[in-house]
């Protein structure tokens, strides 16, 4: 998967050490120009696609934040880097998750970004409960595009996400389960417009679930299209594939 094979493992390593550098100082740099403290941004490593020992080599780069979008392929990375656990790698969740894989998210995962609906945080409460130890969520929130008139630009609900008027709703669900632990929120942009108007809603919705769980001040917004411009407007969170670790090559 992706370009890893291509090459040794110390051109591989060399290679995402480079990116890294190059990425973290574009982070730091939009972080500077809106006065804010670098140190506030954790840019999570997107590894959809690309093999194990890509993981191996961030995390000797410096990398400690990991995130994958399907059930079925982080849990093989996830044991793959088992002997990883020590430096304290984070798992993140970031792709949709249907309620029958809970269980098996709820096992590997650190944190799950995705959750979107009451039914989901009742599954992953439920998964985690033999574990003691909570899980870390974000309310994953629908901010598609609309047109003047209203009418959705793309389908609704397409990259997954709560509509902004369920957002209380959910929180609330969320903090009645004591192996949840809100940490704040997450959206994936809409294409074919500017980040802007997506972000300043995500930044609304953002406001309203800290008056409900003061501490969930996790923003995770921008990948790597975007991220300058979501770092500009407050995330905290950004989430890096290609630029950082190149084109992926054919799924398997």
């Amino acid at each position: 998967m992706g370009e890893a094979p291509h090459r040794s493992d110390g051109q591989r390593r060399r290679a995402l050490a480079a990116a890294l550098t190059q990425v973290r100082g574009r982070i730091d740099d939009a972080a500077h120009a809106a006065g804010r403290n670098p140190a506030e941004v954790t840019l999570i490593a997107v590894t959809k696609g690309f093999p194990s020992s890509d993981i191996e080599h961030l995390q000797a780069v410096g990398v400690r934040d990991v995130g994958e979008n399907r059930d079925q392929e982080a849990r093989v990375k996830v044991a793959e880097c088992a002997d990883l656990a020590a430096s304290g790698l984070t798992w993140h969740m970031i792709g949709q998750v249907q309620r029958r894989k809970a269980a098996s998210v709820a096992r590997w995962a650190d944190v799950v970004q995705s959750v979107d609906r009451i039914a989901l945080a009742d599954a992953l409460a439920l998964a985690r409960e033999p574990t003691g130890a909570p899980l870390d969520v974000l309310i994953q929130v629908d901010v598609e595009a609309r047109t003047p008139t209203g009418a959705t630009a793309v389908s609704a609900g397409a990259r997954g996400g709560v509509a902004t008027a369920d957002v209380a709703a959910l929180a609330d669900r969320i903090c009645q389960h004591g192996t949840l632990r809100l940490r704040g929120v997450m959206a994936v942009l809409p294409l074919g417009e500017e980040p802007v108007r997506a972000l300043a809603a995500v930044a609304v919705v953002s406001s309203q679930v800290r008056t409900i769980v003061p501490a969930a001040s996790w923003i995770s917004a921008g990948m790597s299209g975007d991220f300058e411009q979501a770092v500009a407007m407050g995330a905290t969170h950004v989430r890096i594939g290609s630029a950082l670790l190149g084109q992926r090559g054919p799924l398997r």
